[in-house]
Formats: C-alpha cells, sequence, structure tokens
C-alpha cells in the first residue's frame, strides 16, 4: 500500500505541471523477473527486488535480495529455493528425487555433488548471488542421468582492483564448530579465489541409535536388534579458482578443488532370535571403523572464444576427477548364545579408487533474430578399482576380491533455442555410445563387455500469457548408469546379512513430462507445477531372506512411476513481512514385475517459513518442515510422516552491515529427532526407528571484509557428468 501510494501522489503532481517524465509501460517485465519503475521529475519510485526468476530452463533465486543472507547458510536458503526440499537430516532432494548434480558458477562441481550438506551447511549464504534450479537441462546435458541441477552462482560484480573476503563461523551446543573463509583478488587480467571449509562432527552431534522388530515370513522367527553409536570426525574442503582474460574475445580458467574426511565411526549393539518367546539364538557387538578415510578432488580446465559476432562462442574443456575411499571395519562378537556361525568376529578392508578423464567441445550460434543452435561432443573415460577383503576370527575363512570395471562414453548433440515475442521453445537431441568393461585381476572369473548405444530427445515449449502470468511444457529423457558401489561383486559377510553388487547391470532410461505454471507479481509469487516421471528399468535394491539371513544385491528390475504437483507460494502481506510455502504433493508407483511386489501411495513434504523484521534491525526467522503421510521410499519400504522446525534471531552490525550475528535453535523442545521406516514387501516385515540428536542452540558470526567486485570469471559452459549412480559414497 506504501508504494501505491507514493505512485498515486507522484502521478498527481506531474499530472498538475503538465509534464510527465515516464517510461512508456511502468512495468517492465523480462524473464517473469518484475521491477516497477516510475521516474517523475525526479521522483523514483522503486519496488522491493522480487527474489524469484523464471526461464525457460530454470527458476533462479536471488539469494542476495533475501535480508536473511547475510547470516544463513546455503543449505538454509535452498529450504526456500522451488522445487527444492531439505529434511531433518539435512537431506536435499529436487523435484523429488535425490538423484541430482550441483553445479558451482554454471558447471559441474562433483566434490559438492558427493558431499553436498556438509558443505553447504557451512557456507553463507552471503557468498551466493543465486540459486538456479535448471529443471529442464538442454540436450547439452540431457542424458546424464539427471532431470534436475542445482547451479550456485558465486557473488560477482564490476571488475575493480583490490581484494575481499568473508569469515564465517558457527558453534553448536552439540560441541559442533564449523568454519569457513574465502578470498578474492585480482592483479591486471588474472583474478584468482580461494576458499576453505572445516566442519567438526562430535560425538554429540553424530550420535545415532536404531531398533529393529523384524519377523521372517519363511521360519516365522521374530528378530529383535538394537544399535547406538556415533562417527566423529572432521571434513575439510578447499577450492582455488583462476581466470586470465587473454583478450576482449578469449578467456582462459582453471580451478582446483575437493573435500577429505576422516571419521572415527563406532558402536555397540546386541541381537535376539526367537519363536514366541523361546530364544533361538542371541549375541553383543561391537563395531568401529578406525580412520575411515574418503578423498574426492576434481581439476578443470577451460578455454572460451568469442567471436565477432554477438552471442557466437568457442569452447574447449577437460576435467579430471579423483576419488579414494579407505574402509577398514571390524566387528567383534561376545556373550553368543546358541549362534549359527562359528567365528567370533570379523575384519573388513576396502580399497576403492575411482578416476575419470572428461573431454568436451562447444559452439553456440546465433542463426538471426530469435534463433539460436549448440552443438557440441563429449569423451569420458571412467575407471573404477575395487579390492574388497574380510577375515574372520576364530576359525580359517578369509576371502579376498578384486574387480576393476571400466566405461568409455563418446557423445554428440544438438539444441536449438527459439525466441520470440512471447513464445520461446527448445528442442535437442543427443547421441551416446558407451563402452563397458569388466575384469577380476585375481582370476576368478571370466572378463566381460557390452556396447550401448543411446538416443536422447527433449523438448521444452514456453508461453508468457500475460505479464505477470507463463505456462511452460516440458519433455525430457536422461540415463543412469551403475556405478562401482553396484557393480562390485564382493561379498560383505554378518551374521545377518550378506551384502553383494551386480556387475551385469546396464544403464537406464528415465523419461519425465512436465508443466509448470507462474504467478510472479512484487507481493505475490504463485507456482504450480504437475509433472509425471517413469522408468521400466531402473536400478533397484533386491532383498531376500532365507533361514533368517537376509540376502541383497541389485538388478535393472524397477518399474517406476512418480506423479507430483510442486507448488510454491512467496506473500509479502506487509513491509518486512514475507511467508514461503514450499511443498509437494506426491504419488509413487514402484514395482518388481517379476516377483510381483508392489510399493504406491500419497505422501506430502510441505515447508513453511515466515521472516519478520524487527526494530533495531532485528530479523526473526521461524520454519516448519515434514512429511504428512506414508512415504513409499522403496518397492519394499514406506517410510512414516516426520517432521521438524526452527527458530532463529539475527541482526547486522558496522558499515554496510559487514558483520552479522545469528542465534538459532533446532527443534528446542525435542532431544531426539526420529525416523520410522516398515517393511511392506519381501520375505520379512519390519518396524525400523532411528534417532538422532535433535535439539541444538546455534551462534553464528559472518564478517565480510575488502572492496573488490569481482569474481573469478568462468566459461560460460564446461563439463558436467551426472550419469553414476550407486559410486563410491561416504559412510555417516
Amino acid at each position: 500500500m506504501k508504494h501505491i501510494g507514493m505512485i498515486v501522489l507522484s502521478l498527481l503532481l506531474a499530472a498538475k505541471a503538465g509534464t510527465v517524465m515516464a517510461q512508456t509501460d511502468s512495468t517492465n517485465v523480462k524473464n517473469d523477473s518484475i521491477t516497477w519503475n516510475q521516474e517523475l521529475e525526479g521522483i523514483v519510485v522503486k519496488a522491493q527486488k522480487q527474489l524469484v526468476k523464471q526461464e525457460i530452463d530454470r527458476i533462479a533465486y536471488d539469494v542476495q535480495s533475501d535480508e536473511e543472507s547475510k547470516t544463513q547458510t546455503v543449505l538454509d536458503m535452498l529450504r526456500k529455493v522451488p522445487m527444492v526440499t531439505v529434511d531433518g537430516q539435512d537431506n536435499i532432494m529436487v523435484k523429488g528425487n535425490s538423484n541430482f548434480k550441483i553445479y558451482k558458477n554454471g558447471h559441474l562441481d562433483p566434490s559438492l555433488t558427493k558431499n553436498a550438506k556438509e558443505v553447504l551447511k557451512s557456507m553463507p549464504a552471503s557468498m551466493v548471488k543465486r540459486i538456479e534450479v535448471i529443471t529442464d537441462p538442454g540436450a547439452r546435458e540431457d542424458a546424464e542421468g539427471v532431470d534436475a541441477v542445482l547451479n550456485i552462482v558465486m557473488e560477482d560484480g564490476s571488475k575493480m582492483k583490490g581484494m575481499t573476503g568473508v569469515v564465517s563461523a558457527t558453534y553448536t551446543s552439540l560441541n559442533q564448530p564449523n568454519f569457513y573463509t574465502s578470498l578474492t583478488g585480482q592483479m591486471g587480467k588474472l583474478l584468482l579465489s580461494a576458499d576453505y571449509g572445516f566442519n567438526k562432527m562430535s560425538d554429540k552431534s553424530s550420535y545415532n541409535r536404531s531398533e529393529v522388530d523384524r519377523t521372517y515370513l519363511d521360519t516365522g522367527n521374530r528378530m529383535l536388534s538394537s544399535s547406538e553409536g556415533s562417527n566423529p570426525g572432521s571434513i575439510h574442503y578447499a577450492d582455488l579458482n583462476a581466470s586470465y582474460d587473454i583478450d576482449s574475445l578469449n578467456l582462459l580458467s582453471a580451478s582446483f578443488g575437493g573435500y577429505f574426511y576422516k571419521l572415527n565411526v563406532q558402536g555397540d549393539g546386541s541381537t535376539w532370535l526367537g519363536h514366541g518367546d523361546q530364544p533361538v539364538y542371541s549375541y553383543n557387538n561391537h563395531y568401529w571403523m578406525p580412520g575411515y578415510q574418503h578423498h574426492s578432488w576434481n581439476g578443470r580446465l577451460d578455454y572460451e572464444h568469442k567471436t565477432r559476432r554477438k552471442g557466437e562462442r568457442f569452447t574447449l574443456s577437460y576435467m579430471l576427477a579423483l576419488t579414494r575411499q579407505h574402509t577398514d571395519q571390524e566387528n567383534t562378537y561376545t556373550e553368543l548364545q546358541n549362534v549359527s556361525f562359528p567365528y567370533t568376529g570379523s575384519l573388513m578392508t576396502e580399497r576403492e579408487r575411482f578416476t575419470e578423464h572428461t573431454f568436451q567441445a562447444d559452439w553456440l550460434r546465433p542463426l538471426g533474430k530469435g534463433h539460436q543452435l549448440e552443438i557440441g561432443t563429449k569423451y569420458i573415460d571412467r575407471n573404477n578399482n575395487s579390492e574388497n577383503s574380510q577375515q574372520f576370527y576364530g576359525i580359517d575363512m578369509n576371502t579376498s576380491d578384486e574387480f576393476h570395471h571400466v566405461t568409455r562414453v563418446l557423445a554428440g548433440y544438438a539444441d536449438y533455442i527459439y525466441k520470440h515475442d512471447k513464445c520461446s521453445a527448445r528442442a535437442g537431441l543427443r547421441y551416446e555410445y558407451s563402452y563397458m568393461r569388466g575384469s577380476y585381476p585375481d582370476g576368478k572369473d571370466e572378463s566381460f563387455d557390452k556396447h550401448l548405444g543411446d538416443w536422447v530427445p527433449q523438448a521444452t515449449l514456453r508461453y508468457q500469457l500475460t505479464e505477470a502470468q507463463s505456462l511452460k511444457l516440458n519433455y525430457t529423457t536422461s540415463i543412469n548408469r551403475p556405478g562401482i558401489s553396484y557393480l562390485n561383486p564382493a561379498v560383505s559377510i554378518t551374521p545377518s546379512i550378506v551384502q553383494q553388487g551386480n556387475p551385469n547391470l546396464v544403464s537406464s532410461h528415465n523419461q519425465r513430462f512436465s508443466l509448470v505454471y507462474s504467478y510472479i507479481m512484487p507481493k505475490l509469487t504463485l507456482q504450480i507445477a504437475p509433472s509425471y516421471r517413469f522408468s521400466s528399468s531402473g536400478i533397484s535394491t533386491i532383498q531376500t531372506a532365507k533361514d533368517d539371513i537376509r540376502y541383497t544385491t541389485y538388478e535393472n528390475i524397477r518399474r517406476y512411476r512418480l506423479f507430483t504437483i510442486d507448488h510454491y507460494v512467496q506473500w509479502k502481506p506487509f513491509d518486512g513481512t514475507m511467508l514461503a510455502i514450499n511443498n509437494t504433493l506426491r504419488y509413487v508407483h514402484n514395482e518388481n514385475p517379476n516377483l510381483g511386489y508392489r510399493n504406491f501411495g500419497w505422501s506430502y513434504v510441505y515447508y513453511v517459513n515466515l521472516s519478520q523484521r524487527l526494530p533495531w534491525k532485528l530479523r526473526l526467522n521461524v520454519s516448519v518442515y515434514g512429511n504428512a503421510a506414508r512415504n513409499p521410499s522403496s518397492i519394499y519400504n514406506l517410510q512414516h510422516s516426520w517432521f521438524d522446525y526452527y527458530a532463529s534471531m539475527q541482526r547486522s552490525f558496522l558499515k554496510d552491515d559487514r558483520l552479522t550475528v545469528r542465534l538459532g535453535a533446532n527443534t528446542p523442545f525435542s532431544k531426539y529427532y526420529s525416523t520410522e521406516t516398515e517393511a511392506v514387501n519381501g520375505d520379512y516385515r519390519d518396524l525400523q526407528e532411528k534417532w538422532i540428536r535433535g535439539r541444538s542452540f546455534t551462534l553464528a558470526v559472518t564478517w565480510r571484509f575488502g572492496s573488490l567486485k569481482a569474481n573469478v570469471k568462468k566459461a560460460e559452459h564446461s563439463i558436467d557428468n551426472s550419469d553414476v549412480v550407486g559410486g563410491i559414497t561416504k559412510g555417516q
């Protein structure tokens, strides 16, 4: 109302003077981001900047225009981004799916993708310009295994010599300190930036407890098991970026970064098996993983050449990705009563190595007003090596396995983009030839290979209905290829579980149709996005049971149908007040046709946030989020409903609000956060409940210094490899 009153007053003054100096159209619309701008004889009235913007292939959230970004983390901001959800354990989902990749400044960041929640909960949001959800990747990325990408665009600005940086520190009542620092400097044509982060996990913050009540259908026996433990340790992550402007048409950029963590996983458990009230066997166990280590590093080199033709560019890129994981897990069993296994403990040693080289060339060419063509080619050489051994205590039974898997992918694509007035369209086609070879250096089995060819089409159509409303229709296809964790045939044995990978897995296709309606005005933003996704040969866990022992492996057997309606509302009813609602209604149907298993149903994931500016430069933030119904999380399991809540108060100090302080409380009235999962298909029925520490209080301080308003430039296009599922993963 305040802005409307000022505009009316200005119009009256201008009419009386007989001169109106204004733009022809007082409402300018560009990419669904609306700016109200009226100039009347030196009087300028401008509304608050809109936080959400939509383009043909993405939705962007303007982090810097959100006042809470001064003290909150990037993970906090993600909860406000349309089509993104973050649960109570900080697990991130995009469009209801955990299979997504993360870019930084427009290209893939492998280390950030693999360790997103730990890095993003430490990274201050003040370092980020905007967060983009690339909902409909074009043919350039479309085959790369995901139907959505998170692009973290770091702060930038006009070039000027100098140096700037940020230091952020957080401490929680669970004895968990986080530290992050970033520094950017310019020397002539060379720009450099470096950042480093540290996150410590204490016994308190990593505490976990679980209980399982399981009944095996073939024997009728009931198993009760429980475990309690923690995984204290530390994670370090760092990035170094550089760019050099050779001249106005040529740019060279490079980056190197990654993360390393070392954990001390340890805990105790107990297992009881019986029939009715009669015990069959029981035992206690102690487990620990001394010095569990994981390294992940990646480097990139990009050369970009722009021609004299406006908008035309040619890009050459190379990326190296390395992952090394070392696991030594020891289990000892005590107080054995009538157990069926002949050993008293085991030591499992695992070494996994992943190396990937990627070469890519892209050419973007405008074909005239409103027409654009992009073509390119890409080659990936991916090597996975795994060595596993297991030594059993008390008996002479040791195992040792070696497995080597190679994937080589050669791809070519063409992407056409059309823009004219209210209508825009995008269509692309990609072809991928892949060669996969598995071998056993220890000679235990015969080598095998596969040759696969995949066509991957995609299309998007968008129409601007009015100045504030738009409608978009999209079709995409993506490919998932199995990683080393799914392929590795090594057998892992415990008294109640036998696990094994499947080297015969092949890639799977996913297809999706979506419709997006957007209404964006200064006071109200509304988005409704129904979509339908399906796959008929997805990679799925296979769970069986015999003689009270579970067996797990993987197969290309999952039939998956997912219907979702994402709805997002951002409302500013008063000056300094903002209400954000980011919810998803889901219907999922999981099926294994070979076994006749089906698991389907509705679920509702919700996030509600209220932000209020208070006197004395204070800002209050309150959030509630959760899942209001049971979620069919796989062919076998249902995840029960859950919820969490959070509140914070922040204030900024010093010139330009360079120093900000935030006090936060997560789940202050509940000491523990719990989840329940129920097995409804397969050879057994069970209920699993897990607890982690919930209640925590946080003090966060962020300080920005320096005057440079520049960020390291990056080639507008670079490499993205996103097709692998079940690769090397960290243990938590």
